[in-house]
């Protein structure tokens, strides 16, 4: 069966991602185009310009694991000895937090799962 003379389907529109918009996309950020400025960090981090993961931030928890010595900070201020896995931020960045050693600390998943979910609570309103 041939598909000359038939057209392909478009992209599927969904809602934009952007809280209260009415507006759809087919944009693989998710946004609309009024709502496009949100996702410039998104696209930023996917092509590995700014964010996570690339040989920067690997040096600096690298760093950090070794300046703490591999143990996690929140246990160990509750009188338990784990090793860490995670760097994370002690004041998010969203919070106006930096990735400055001195705001960053070794932890374990437990620990970071349980402080990511105390401050994405404190966030809603």
């Amino acid at each position: 069966m041939s598909l000359k003379g038939k057209a392909m389907p478009g992209k599927v529109r969904r809602p934009c991602r952007s809280p209260g918009c009415r507006h759809t996309t087919t944009e693989r950020h998710g946004y609309c185009d009024e709502h496009a400025d949100k996702a410039t960090g998104w696209t930023q981090r996917r092509r590995g310009q700014s964010g996570r993961g690339g040989r920067p931030w690997r040096r600096i928890r690298d760093r950090v694991l070794q300046r703490d010595k591999g143990l996690c900070q929140a246990c160990l201020r509750a009188g338990r000895v784990t090793p860490a896995t995670e760097v994370d931020h002690i004041v998010n960045l969203e919070s106006g937090g930096t990735d400055d050693d001195s705001n960053l600390e070794a932890i374990c998943s437990p620990c970071h799962k349980a402080k990511t979910a105390r401050e994405a609570q404190g966030g809603r309103g």
